[in-house]
């Protein structure tokens, strides 16, 4: 998920601590007994220890097909690995979480096998925007697990919360604010493009992205912070010193159960929808294996367990979820999304880090 997502590890490290704690299974991650057998890369730490615990063994227990976790490093680091493990005809895992953006690089060396979506039950459930393709229709990823960063804010220092991504450029949250510091993995620009220009396909021109970096340069003032270690936000956040800005709402989530008096707000321009995919790599010799997992981690059924226990949404349609009104509302919302712009980080990756460092963070 990295390349896109700059300070996750920490994220997802406190997310997997749940589903860990929620119901460790005495069975080992890698049951080499097993005839069939499958290497999956998920990002490390708790991530990893939730599906190891939870998650693996009982796929691997309804389906007889043993799993040997692999940690992947965040970034683009774990994509390069793959690459230049295919030129040796390796395989250093077989299926991999894989961000929006990485997965849209690999296609461009085929690095991924396209999927065979017949073999997958609830593909037809699946959410449009979690389908990853090549240009010719052929399929490169499913979405794994999606995510929101959404408009959060101190309470005591906010009474009132805030309905508007216009609300980071009034004048009273000067030196207030706290935003990632990537563009990449702020997705800011697309937050500027729907708040104040009517959507994201201004972006697509150059004309259009430089409206929205001059529009989006008005907020500086407000920032005090632009953070790629998101505990340090975290807890300026709940302490007060930093009031507001945007962040996860899983982990927001996890710091109001725990009573820290902060709220996560998905604004009427809608909330950033993140996600990543399962996606399998064309030296794996896995293909049937592959496709068993991608099928089981698309039920209803696991994503809702994923949901309660992680705190991601589901990438499947909501009619279909088990999830209670309030478990879903918990995890998602029904204000239309904002979806980031993939495309502009592969095709205009230099162009869009120049701009941003000239003229927002430096």
């Amino acid at each position: 998920m990295k390349a896109i997502l700059t300070g996750n590890l920490s994220r997802r490290t406190v997310l997997g601590a749940g589903i860990a704690a929620a119901g460790t299974l005495a069975m080992p991650a890698v049951l080499r007994a097993q005839d069939k057998s499958l290497k999956v890369g998920v990002y490390g730490g708790y991530f990893k220890k939730s599906f190891d615990s939870h998650i693996f063994p009982d796929f691997t227990k309804a389906t007889g097909i043993a799993v040997e976790s692999v940690a992947e490093p965040t970034g683009e680091a774990w994509l390069v690995q793959l690459e230049q493990a295919a030129k040796a005809g390796q395989a250093p895992a077989d299926l991999s979480m894989m961000s929006q953006t990485t997965t849209l690089k690999g296609q461009a060396t085929e690095l991924w096998t396209p999927l065979d979506t017949s073999k997958f039950k609830h593909y037809g459930d699946l959410l449009p925007r979690f389908v990853n393709k090549y240009p010719d229709g052929r399929v490169a990823g499913i979405g794994a697990v999606a995510w929101w960063i959404t408009l959060v804010s101190n309470t005591d220092a906010f009474k009132e919360a805030p309905t508007s991504w216009e609300a980071f450029w009034e004048a009273d949250k000067k030196d207030k604010l706290g935003l990632l510091a990537l563009a990449s993995n702020s997705f800011l620009l697309e937050v500027t493009a729907k708040t104040f220009f009517g959507g994201t396909d201004m972006l697509s021109t150059d004309e259009g992205l430089d409206k929205a970096f001059a529009k989006l340069a008005e907020v500086k003032p407000n920032v005090r912070l632009w953070y790629r270690d998101e505990a340090q936000f975290e807890q300026a956040l709940k302490s007060g010193e930093i009031p507001m800005g945007q962040y996860y709402h899983d982990v927001t989530g996890l710091a109001i159960a725990d009573g820290f008096h902060v709220r996560s707000t998905f604004p009427k321009e809608g909330g950033i929808q993140d996600s990543g995919n399962w996606v399998l790599v064309k030296t794996s010799k896995k293909v049937d294996e592959a496709h068993a997992f991608i099928d089981y981690m698309s039920q209803p059924s696991i994503q809702g367990l994923m949901s309660r226990k992680v705190g991601t949404q589901p990438t499947l349609k909501k009619d279909v979820l088990d999830l209670t009104p309030a478990e879903f509302a918990a995890v998602s919302s029904d204000i239309e999304p904002i979806i980031p712009r993939y495309d502009l980080y592969t095709s205009k990756a230099d162009e869009i880090n120049q701009k941003w460092t000239e003229l927002i963070v430096g």
